[in-house]
């Protein structure tokens, strides 16, 4: 399965949404979900945004692809740092969203594939001057 997920970041904050039902229900996530047959990522990321979050974003730049096997199937997760370019934060699909600083990003329990865009987006935090501020 290929999915995108958004790293929001705004005044140097991280946006993480909480998963409102399924299997991984209150589990923390960077928001996203499915790329569509056909589809290209950047499209796919901002329809997915549109329809969870209410909001237009702008992707800076593609982070990270984790892949991550679970029991029952393999993902494929395109990961862009993003800014919002339109709207505000609206919970259409989660059960609670949180900005985080860069040093409470451990204090979240993230699904196992953020687990691994989480430790890039701190890697990437660190070679920055003003830490996640640029955004």
């Amino acid at each position: 399965m290929e999915v995108v997920a958004a790293i929001i970041i705004k005044n140097g904050d991280i946006f993480a949404a909480q998963r409102g039902s399924g299997k991984h229900k209150d589990k923390w996530e960077f928001p996203g979900g499915k790329v569509e047959p056909g589809e290209k990522i950047e499209a796919a990321l901002s329809r997915e945004l549109r329809e969870e979050l209410n909001i237009q974003v702008e992707p800076k730049k593609l982070l990270t692809t984790v892949n991550y096997s679970y029991p029952d199937f393999h993902l494929i997760m395109h990961c862009f740092l993003c800014r919002v370019v339109a709207g505000e934060i609206n919970l259409l699909e989660h059960e609670d969203g949180k900005w985080l600083k860069e040093r409470e990003l451990d204090s979240l329990d993230w699904l196992p594939p953020d687990i691994e865009a989480v430790n890039k987006l701190k890697e990437f935090l660190k070679t920055q001057e003003n830490s996640c501020s640029f955004y």
